[in-house]
């Protein structure tokens, strides 16, 4: 059985002017003619994209798409008609996001979070900015410790909502944070806690002494960019010490500690001063 809106390897049952038929008599895909090899044959295997496109007819690409069903890209809005709206996704025939799928009412040329998903009653591969429902909760694969993808996609009042991996909900809580993030926003984190509610707390630091290490040549590029001083101490706001170092108040008091201990640096009248 074909799977919609996801990758495929596919017999070849015949080629047609249209194109090419891919799958079985009783279900196929057409790949279009402009995709077929000179030497692709009946009976040869490719690996395709299936989607759908005017009443449910099923597509097959070469192409990569930006997302498939079950993830999530920052996509740009190519169209709005009376029906909703139509991104780039990566493919020639747009994907589109219905008006009741829409969190906000999308505008021609802005970008925003979506999601992939097929379209229960229609088998058409739809978006949705409304991305409730939609995360995988599967975390068993997860552990606090691991390495991270993260997509920033909204707000709360404890902190900024990231997608992991394409696929579960995180949140970087407000002490986590320590540079402006935007929804669209790529960067990489780390899994702190993983939760029972299949939710992932999401820290911006490598735990334990990795995380020490990293603020170590930080604060040590730091004191080079600012000519061997830096008027950051223990007594320091924690919001002075994020703002210059993008790090929290703990991590460099146990960074300026193990500095210190290897004579790296000297602590000085309201800073610290690079030796050597």
């Amino acid at each position: 059985m074909i799977e919609i809106g996801r990758h495929n390897t596919l017999p070849v049952l015949r080629i047609e002017d249209r194109g090419a038929l891919l799958g079985s008599e009783d279900q196929w895909a057409i790949l279009p003619r402009r995709e077929i090899a000179e030497d692709l044959e009946p009976g040869h295997t490719l690996r395709v994209f299936v989607y759908t496109v005017g009443d449910g007819v099923l597509m097959a690409t070469t192409l990569e798409p930006l997302a498939a069903v079950g993830d999530f890209a920052y996509l740009q809005v190519v169209d709005v008609n009376e029906h909703g709206a139509f991104v780039d996704w990566g493919l020639p025939k747009d994907l589109f996001v219905p008006f009741g799928n829409q969190y906000a009412p999308m505008e021609k040329g802005a970008s925003y979070v979506v999601g992939v998903r097929v379209h229960h009653r229609t088998q058409r591969v739809v978006g949705a900015s409304v991305l409730a429902g939609m995360f995988d909760d599967d975390i068993s694969r997860l552990s606090p410790g691991d390495k991270v993808d993260l997509l920033v996609y909204g707000y709360n009042e404890h902190g900024i909502q990231v997608i992991v991996n394409r696929r579960h909900a995180g949140l970087v809580y407000h002490d986590q944070t320590f540079a402006r993030l935007k929804p669209g926003d790529e960067l990489e984190g780390w899994v702190s806690v993983v939760r029972d509610d299949h939710r992932l707390d999401i820290s911006m630091q490598r735990p334990g002494r990795g995380g020490v290490d990293d603020a170590c040549t930080r604060i040590l590029a730091a004191l080079d960019a600012a000519g061997g001083e830096l008027p950051l101490h223990d007594k320091s706001r924690p919001e002075s010490i994020s703002r210059a170092l993008q790090m929290s108040k703990k991590v460099f008091k146990q960074a300026v500690g193990r500095l210190y201990r290897n004579r790296r640096i000297e602590l000085i009248e309201g800073g610290i001063r690079k030796l050597g």
